[in-house]
């Protein structure tokens, strides 16, 4: 499959303006479309993980892996109950449970790792699709940008937790290789490069910065999913290999939901109407979601990238093995208080099959 070339399509996402544009622009862009998950796919049986899943488009991902057979473990910071049962009556599945986390407290997203791993869960399928933008900047409950402790740290501590603990690890059969979606944003693509002397550190914006700030957020998180691409899977190398556990990535494209519900109230008379008549709807903003999670040939890949139906490069900067490995030591001492004592690997190493570690 031919990747399109790197970089945003349009004008960027520095500001709303930038944004909005090369989202329209994107939405009438056919070029490079793969074609959707057949209706007769179906995950029967396999555990299904979704962070971010009591709306918007992290609802609609639940109802159509619970509709395809998964059972759908919706982790939520609200952990509203009637969530949960509204995607049980959509997909007509009652293999639907929640599960409460607040992806902005490290201490929160711990006693989830603790709980999925003394109850003995094997994810078949993560959805990391939980994301937020605020109006301005704000802390999260251990002095982190908003941000940068969801869209990333969070998925880090994890990711990390989870293969540890073998809630998430690889099968015997490769037919059933477990996989770890990460939703991020084109946005990463028009990103300043990492600052990784001041990674973590807490920085004030407002209105004007936000994008940008979010961009780089999700430059972050781009940067890790390959990074853990290349940890967990040390065989594969130029599309061919051994894939472990599958680890992709993607940008569903402009949705109408509501992340954009802290806009300036100045901003919504006119980015409404366009989100409502212009932007796809969560549920077929899930399309490329689905694609990454359910296909039976992107069980035999890692590390690829989709803007909403299209395979593309992520960043240059994203891409770089020196940015992965500098973010990957860089976030861990930042997670010492909830890593203790790891024995790290170095990315040369070669890992015991059947047993990877991100350490």
């Amino acid at each position: 499959m031919k990747k399109t070339k790197t970089g945003p399509n349009a004008v960027g996402h520095n500001s709303v303006f930038s944004a909005v544009t090369t989202a329209l622009f994107d939405m009438f862009s056919n070029k490079g479309q793969l074609e959707p998950l057949n209706d007769q796919q179906r995950i029967d049986g396999k555990v299904c993980l979704v962070t971010g899943a009591n709306s918007g488009l992290g609802k609609s991902i639940a109802t159509q892996l619970a509709k395809r057979g998964g059972h759908v473990i919706m982790a939520c910071r609200s952990g509203i109950p009637e969530a949960g049962e509204d995607v049980k009556r959509l997909s007509g599945s009652h293999k639907v449970e929640m599960i409460k986390v607040d992806l902005s407290d490290l201490d929160s997203v711990s006693q989830l790792c603790d709980t999925l791993r003394d109850r003995k869960v094997s994810i078949d399928i993560a959805v990391m699709n939980a994301g937020l933008m605020p109006l301005n900047s704000r802390p999260s409950a251990q002095g982190y940008e908003l941000m940068f402790a969801v869209h990333f740290l969070a998925n880090r501590l994890m990711l990390h937790r989870w293969v540890q603990d073998n809630v998430i690890k690889p099968s015997a059969s490769k037919s059933a290789t477990p996989r770890v979606i990460f939703v991020s944003s084109e946005a990463h693509q028009s990103s300043d490069p990492i600052n990784f002397s001041k990674l973590g550190e807490y920085v004030e914006y407002g209105i004007k910065d936000g994008l940008r700030h979010y961009g780089t957020s999700k430059l972050h998180l781009s940067t890790f999913s390959n990074e853990l691409s290349r940890r967990l899977n040390p065989d594969w190398k130029d599309n061919s290999g051994q894939v472990e556990i599958a680890v992709h990535s993607l940008c569903p494209g402009p949705i109408a939901s509501n992340i954009a519900r802290e806009s300036p109230g100045f901003l919504k008379p006119i980015l409404n109407p366009i989100m409502s008549l212009f932007f796809n709807s969560p549920d077929k903003a899930a399309a490329p979601v689905m694609l990454l999670a359910c296909a039976d040939n992107m069980g035999h890949r890692t590390g690829v990238y989709l803007h909403m139906m299209r395979e593309k490069a992520c960043s240059e900067h994203a891409s770089d093995l020196n940015n992965g490995k500098k973010i990957w030591d860089s976030s861990q001492s930042l997670l010492t208080n909830y890593l203790g004592s790891v024995q790290k690997i170095p990315n040369d190493s070669p890992q015991k099959k059947n047993n990877p570690t991100p350490a």
